[in-house]
């Protein structure tokens, strides 16, 4: 893992092109790059007033800021070839899997369309040395033994969220066979498929973490819908790092992999059940929950990654366990209610996490 003053020496000034920079891990990328001293420039959809990226202002920090849907491949190419981006991070998607079973056509068409629109521009953009595709640890066909899934294993989903994820990392594979292989572009495209992530500033219904602080802001009681799945939790920061790790070494071609997709979990720890991590916050904070099972739509039991590709190759590791996650998480929010900037705290976590021996 590389020091601050290496990300420094090589983000800064590097021309950045981040979809989904309203997002949440869009909004803690774009404010590790600008503190990185990075050329930014973002395209997304316009952020809600309770956002991390309204609340920390980041748009002071961009070259450029478009609001606009991925959607739309003309604007998209007009603003790439304006904008001569040399790493290029796709974040843009419809992120929910509720959310996906509501409203299916848009699910599909951002995370599918979205994606192939990009990688149809960038064909023909010749400043792009290197795109890293963000996609789900979703991606796999689940299967009765409760494996920690690898790269090459089956890709399956049965619900819109799963599925459209899946037909992005599709494409991408078309394209990098496709049209990639003989090009500027060969062993510079990836997928990057990560655990479910936790941090400060995620303000999204329907996730863990954020309904739980939610409900301790407001002292509400909390419904715990699926109390005994378990998922690959880690800290935002962890698989961010895994992102800027992999864009650099693409960028300076040090990727020589036929196989371009990457896991980027926590360490078998992380695996925990949803129960595990609502009573783990009650210790720390006090709120009222009820457990539910019954849930009409169908979300995947038990979920682990394997990323020992990634720390061998990439020599990247998951640096927070669940709890240091959770206390940071908790953190943020703590420092925010007191009047701390949710830009400064998101930077003095991430020189915290840099500097994290593990």
């Amino acid at each position: 893992m590389e020091n601050i003053n290496d990300l420094k020496k090589f983000w800064g000034k590097k021309s950045v092109f981040i979809t989904g920079h309203t997002g949440f891990k869009g909004s803690w990328l774009s404010i590790i790059l600008g503190y990185l001293n990075s050329t930014i420039d973002g395209f997304s959809l316009e952020p809600k007033k309770n956002s991390l990226f309204t609340k920390s202002k980041i748009s002071k920090s961009l070259r450029s800021n478009t609001y606009s849907d991925i959607n739309d491949i003309i604007k998209l190419k007009k603003k790439i070839k304006q904008c001569k981006p040399e790493i290029i991070f796709h974040l843009a998607a419809q992120p929910l899997v509720l959310e996906s079973y509501k409203d299916p056509l848009k699910t599909f068409n951002t995370n599918i369309i979205g994606t192939l629109n990009l990688l149809e521009i960038i064909r023909k953009v010749k400043s792009v040395k290197s795109v890293v595709i963000i996609t789900s640890d979703k991606v796999y066909k689940i299967k009765k033994k409760h494996t920690q899934y690898k790269e090459l294993d089956q890709l399956g989903g049965f619900d819109p969220y799963s599925a459209s994820k899946v037909g992005a990392e599709i494409i991408v594979d078309s394209y990098i066979k496709s049209f990639f292989k003989n090009s500027n572009l060969q062993n510079r495209v990836s997928t990057a498929r990560a655990g479910n992530v936790i941090g400060g500033g995620d303000f999204s219904k329907n996730r863990l973490v954020p309904d739980i602080i939610n409900a301790i802001n407001n002292k509400k009681k909390l419904t715990i819908r699926n109390p005994y799945n378990i998922r690959p939790w880690q800290h935002v920061l962890d698989p961010l790092m895994g992102y800027l790790n992999l864009a650099e070494k693409q960028y300076k071609n040090k990727i020589n992999n036929a196989e371009h997709s990457w896991n980027f979990g926590p360490s078998k720890s992380n695996f925990k059940k949803v129960i595990d991590v609502v009573k783990y916050v009650k210790k720390k904070k006090e709120f009222n929950y009820s457990l539910t099972k019954s849930n009409k739509f169908k979300e995947t039991n038990v979920l682990k990654l394997n990323s020992l590709k990634a720390e061998k190759e990439l020599k990247w590791i998951s640096r927070w366990n669940l709890t240091e996650a959770i206390n940071k998480t908790i953190e943020w929010n703590n420092l925010i209610k007191n009047g701390a900037s949710e830009k400064i705290i998101c930077e003095k976590q991430f020189l915290i996490h840099i500097r994290n021996k593990k």
